[in-house]
């Protein structure tokens, strides 16, 4: 090759280089410089057709009797090891054993790690990526699995349609502590700031999850940060999980997104991204419409209050034919002596 034709090739690597190096460099966030309006900009995945998180409108999914079951393995054999968290600056991640996966689908894949999405606490409360008919909850559990029938390794699968599955579990605020959760949010204080890693005790992952693995809504989507690539199988769980007010407060207000050394603290907070259209894809279910519903507090009442007037009914028609009978019989009686006497 002659010299400029060298020269020519030579920059185009180091252009390239510079550009891929650039495009890894870029900090991206979710209300700041460089949000989620302008994500595809810089990362073009971010503006597909297969994006997510996605409002689930229960009424337009599709029954499919083929889903199965979702079935962790290894979640509970935590071993002696311990777990590491550390705040990305986006959000609190735990790295997950290898030796922990996922079947239920149509390929075997191994857990990668976990993290959550929340929002801040204020009067129009919003935590949750995914939304349920328009409403969220309060937060969001996402445990992330690759492909390794397929694929060696994270890196590799991240970029291939059926690269990743993911479940989503829908957070919801009550009254009761879920001591499950603890094991997370205690050490919360240790990661306060981006880039901070603490060494925590090996826990039950599988005590994160709802109860019910069997009700689900899957549909192709993405992942829902930069680069967003569109290579994820997601599994939303229709059950809730619910953690106290107190420890949502704790999720809400400790993180800093900002570096520990950074003059300027920021909150991590709203770190969820928003609904994104559909675009003629079909969210599925593994359960039909009657088996998935469930009935609200007034319904239950209503509900109660009718079988036990039902029943107090009954009995008191019960009782009317007892009586009824009673006096015929007395009626019949005296029909009878009354005859004998006359006769």
């Amino acid at each position: 090759m002659d010299s400029p034709g060298l020269f020519v090739l030579l920059c185009l690597v180091i252009f390239g280089q510079a550009a891929a190096s650039s495009a890894e460099e870029i900090t991206w966030s979710y209300t700041g410089l460089i949000g989620q309006s302008e994500w595809s900009e810089y990362f073009p995945d971010c503006g597909g057709t297969y994006q997510s998180p996605v409002d689930v409108i229960t009424t337009q999914t599709r029954f499919d009797p083929s889903l199965t079951r979702v079935t962790p393995l290894g979640y509970s054999q935590h071993g002696n090891q311990p777990f590491t968290l550390y705040n990305n600056g986006h959000t609190a991640i735990i790295v997950m054993p290898e030796w922990m996966g996922l079947e239920g689908l149509p390929w075997f894949f191994t857990a990668v790690q976990l993290h959550l999405h929340w929002g801040n606490g204020g009067p129009n409360q919003r935590g949750s990526e995914h939304t349920m008919n328009g409403i969220s909850a309060d937060a969001e559990l996402h445990v992330v699995h690759y492909n390794s029938e397929l694929y060696p390794n994270m890196s590799a699968a991240m970029t291939q349609k059926d690269g990743l599955a993911v479940l989503g579990i829908l957070i919801v605020t009550g009254e009761e502590t879920n001591p499950a959760f603890n094991n997370i949010l205690n050490y919360l204080s240790r990661i306060k700031h981006f880039g901070q890693k603490v060494f925590i005790p090996a826990f039950d992952i599988q005590s994160l999850l709802p109860e019910d693995l069997g009700r689900y809504y899957r549909y192709n989507g993405s992942l829902t940060t930069p680069p967003c690539y569109q290579s994820v199988i997601w599994t939303v769980f229709h059950e809730r999980v619910q953690i106290s007010k107190a420890q949502l407060l704790k999720l809400e207000t400790i993180l800093y997104s900002s570096k520990a050394e950074d003059p300027e603290k920021m909150l991590l907070q709203d770190n969820y991204r928003a609904t994104q259209a559909l675009n003629q894809r079909v969210i599925y279910t593994s359960f039909s419409a009657e088996s998935g519903k469930e009935l609200s507090s007034g319904e239950v009442t209503a509900i109660v209050i009718g079988v036990m007037c039902g029943c107090v009914g009954l009995a008191v028609i019960v009782r009317f034919i007892v009586k009824t009978i009673r006096f015929f019989k007395v009626l019949h009686r005296e029909t009878v002596v009354v005859n004998r006497w006359f006769t």
